[in-house]
C-alpha cells in the first residue's frame, strides 16, 4: 500500500518520534502495555508502517465489491439505513404486540420477538417445568392462537421480523407463515429471519433440546424448505452475540461463529445436495458489539473479508450474493451495570457507534435498565432515539467505510483476521465445530477468556466505571422497572388448556403422527410442523415428538 521509501521514513520518524518522548518525560511515556478488552496489544502510535505491505485490493478494495471490507452494498448507508429493530417481548401475546405497535409509531422499522425461557426451550405454560417462569423473560407463546394475537394487525407483508429462538425455531416460524396465510400474505413477501442457530447454543447460551446431529438436521431442513417456499426469508441468524456474552474475546466471536457458519454450509449441501448459490445468499449472522469500539469495528470488517473468502474458495460459490456477511448487530449486554444504570446509555451510544462504523445492516440497542429486568417503555425509547440520532443527527452515515485507511483500523483488522483464521484452521485440524464441540474446545477457550477479563477487572487493570473505580459515594436512587404480573401465567394456562378443550385432538394426533414419521426418515419436517400447528398443536407437542425422535441432549460441562 505504501512505497518502501515511505515505510522507511516512518520507521525512522516512529524511532526518532520514541526517543523524543523519552527525553521530555522522567518515565518511558508511550511504553506502557495497553490492551482492547479482548487483551490484544496496542501500539501507542501506528504509522504507515504497520500496513505498509497491505494489497489495497486484495484487503480494502471498494463498497459492494470483493472482499467486501468496505460494506456489501455499494452505496452503504447513503442508499439505505440500517434497520432501527428492537427487542421485544415481555409477558402475554397481547402485552407484546402492544409493545411492537409502540415501537413502530415511535420509528422503529424491524421488529424483533423475544420468547420466554419455556417457548425457547420448547416447553408449554401448563409444564411443571414453566412454573414462575411464563412471561417473565419474553413473551410466552404455546399455540397458533397466541401467534395471531402475537402478530394482530402488524402488517406482515410489509414489516420484517427477527425471531430469537434456537431449539424450536421450527416450530415458531410455521406459526409465522400460518399467521401470515391468514392474513392473505403469500410466503414469498414475507421477510425476516429466525435465528435457528444450535451449534452456538451448545457453545455458548445453553437453550437445548435435541443433540448435535439431528439438530443440524432440523436447521438443514427449515433452510432447505425457505429455499423452496419463503425466498426472502433468513433461515438462520449464525450468532455470535451469545458467544461473545458468554465471556469470549473478539477474536473467539469472529472465529468460532464463521466455523458454525461453515458446518452449517457443509451439512445442507452434503444432506440435501443444494448448490451452495441456491441458499447462501439467505445465510445471515449476529454480531456482538462490545465496548472497546476500534476493536469491535475491526471485527465486523475482518468478517466481511473472511466470510467472502471462505465462500468463494472453500465452498466454490460463484454468486457474488453469496460472497455477502449480511449481519444484524446487538450492543453488548454483558456491558451493562447495575451499579450507576444510567451510564449504560453512555456504553450502549459507543457500541451503536462502532457497529454502524463496522457497517453493520440491522441494530439493536440494549436499554439502560436490561442489566435489572425487560425494559420499560422509557427505556426502549431512549434505545431507540440513540440509533435514530446516530443515523439523522451526527453525520456518520455521510461516506461510507469512513475509516479505511487508518493505519491503525487496517492493522487491527488485519491482526484480528489472521488470529481468526488460526483458530479456524485449529478446528479444521479437529474435524470440523461438531468435533470441537464434542471435546470441550470452543467452550473451554471461552471460560478461559472470560475467567482472564474477570481477573483484569478484580485487580484493576480493566476499568469498569461505577464498578471498580468512581463508585457512587451515596445511596443510588432506585429506577423504575418492569414487572411482569403473576397473573399472566395463571391466564396463559388458563387459554391453552381451552384451546387443548376444543380443538379437532384426533386431527392433532394424525398431523403428530406424520411428523413422527417425517423424523423417522429423510423427509423434510416443516410440511409436518405446518400441519401441526395449523390443527392447533402446542409448541411441546412437537418438541416433544423431536425429543422421542432424536432424543434430549445434556450440556456435559468441561472443565
Amino acid at each position: 500500500m505504501f512505497s518502501n521509501r515511505t515505510r522507511n521514513e516512518a520507521h525512522q520518524g516512529m524511532k526518532k518520534w520514541r526517543d523524543d518522548v523519552r527525553e521530555q518525560n522522567d518515565h518511558a511515556s508511550g511504553e506502557e502495555r495497553v490492551s482492547t478488552v479482548s487483551d490484544l496489544d496496542i501500539d501507542p502510535l501506528y504509522t504507515p508502517e504497520n500496513i505498509g505491505d497491505l494489497d489495497f485490493a486484495e484487503k480494502i478494495g471498494y463498497p459492494g465489491t470483493y472482499p467486501f471490507t468496505r460494506g456489501c452494498q455499494p452505496t452503504g448507508y447513503l442508499g439505505k439505513v440500517w434497520t432501527y429493530r428492537m427487542f421485544a417481548g415481555l409477558g402475554s401475546a397481547e402485552d407484546t404486540n402492544r409493545r411492537l405497535h409502540q415501537l413502530l409509531e415511535e420509528g422503529e422499522t424491524g421488529l424483533s420477538t423475544a420468547f420466554d425461557f419455556p417457548t425457547l426451550m420448547g416447553y408449554d405454560s401448563d409444564s411443571p417445568r414453566s412454573i414462575a417462569e411464563v412471561g417473565k423473560c419474553g413473551v410466552a407463546i404455546d399455540t397458533m392462537a397466541d401467534f395471531e394475537r402475537l402478530t394482530r394487525n402488524i402488517p406482515l407483508d410489509r414489516v420484517t421480523t427477527s425471531m430469537t429462538i434456537n431449539p424450536p425455531a421450527s416450530v415458531l416460524w410455521a406459526m409465522y407463515l400460518v399467521a401470515a396465510e391468514r392474513q392473505g400474505v403469500s410466503w414469498k413477501k414475507l421477510g425476516g429471519t429466525i435465528q435457528n442457530d444450535m451449534l452456538k447454543e451448545f457453545i455458548a447460551q445453553k437453550t437445548l433440546m435435541c443433540p448435535p446431529e439431528p439438530s443440524i438436521r432440523i436447521i438443514s431442513d427449515t433452510i432447505e424448505f425457505g429455499t423452496s417456499h419463503v425466498p426472502r426469508w433468513n433461515t438462520i441468524s449464525i450468532s455470535g452475540y451469545h458467544i461473545r456474552e458468554a465471556g469470549s474475546t473478539a477474536v473467539q466471536e469472529l472465529a468460532f461463529t464463521l466455523a458454525d457458519g461453515i458446518a452449517y454450509v457443509q451439512d445442507v449441501m452434503a444432506r440435501k445436495k443444494l448448490d451452495v448459490d441456491a441458499f447462501a445468499p439467505r445465510l445471515s449472522f449476529f454480531f456482538d458489539s462490545h465496548l472497546d469500539f476500534f476493536e469491535e469495528i475491526a471485527k465486523l470488517r475482518a468478517a466481511r473479508r473472511m466470510w467472502a473468502r471462505i465462500m468463494k474458495e472453500r465452498f466454490q460459490a460463484k454468486n457474488s450474493r453469496s460472497w455477502w456477511l449480511r449481519f444484524h448487530t446487538q450492543t453488548s449486554g454483558c456491558s451493562l451495570t447495575h451499579q450507576q444504570p444510567y451510564n449504560n446509555i453512555v456504553r450502549t451510544t459507543t457500541e451503536a457507534l462502532a457497529a454502524v462504523l463496522g457497517g453493520t445492516q440491522s441494530l439493536h440497542t440494549n436499554s439502560f435498565d436490561e442489566e435489572f429486568a425487560l425494559p420499560t417503555e422509557f427505556a426502549a425509547t431512549i434505545a431507540l432515539r440513540t440509533q435514530q440520532i446516530l443515523a439523522e443527527e451526527s453525520g456518520v452515515i455521510n461516506t461510507i467505510d469512513p475509516l479505511a485507511g487508518s493505519y491503525f483500523v487496517e492493522s487491527l483488522t488485519n491482526r484480528i483476521e489472521d488470529e481468526a483464521w488460526e483458530y479456524i484452521r485449529k478446528i479444521d485440524d479437529m474435524g470440523g465445530m461438531l468435533a470441537a464441540i464434542s471435546v470441550g474446545f470452543p467452550q473451554q477457550e471461552i471460560a478461559n477468556a472470560a475467567y482472564h477479563f474477570k481477573q483484569q477487572v478484580d485487580s484493576q487493570k480493566r476499568v469498569v466505571v461505577g464498578v471498580n473505580k468512581y463508585a457512587a459515594r451515596q445511596a443510588e436512587s432506585p429506577i423504575e422497572l418492569l414487572k411482569v404480573d403473576e397473573k399472566v401465567e395463571t391466564e396463559q394456562v388458563k387459554r391453552l388448556r381451552k384451546v387443548k378443550k376444543t380443538r379437532d385432538n384426533r386431527e392433532v394426533g394424525r398431523t403428530l403422527r406424520d411428523l413422527r414419521a417425517a423424523c423417522q426418515s429423510a423427509r423434510n419436517v416443516m410440511p409436518s410442523v405446518i400441519e401441526a400447528v395449523r390443527a392447533n398443536a402446542t409448541e411441546q407437542e412437537i418438541c416433544d415428538v423431536y425429543r422421542e425422535v432424536f432424543g434430549e441432549y445434556r450440556d456435559p460441562g468441561f472443565y
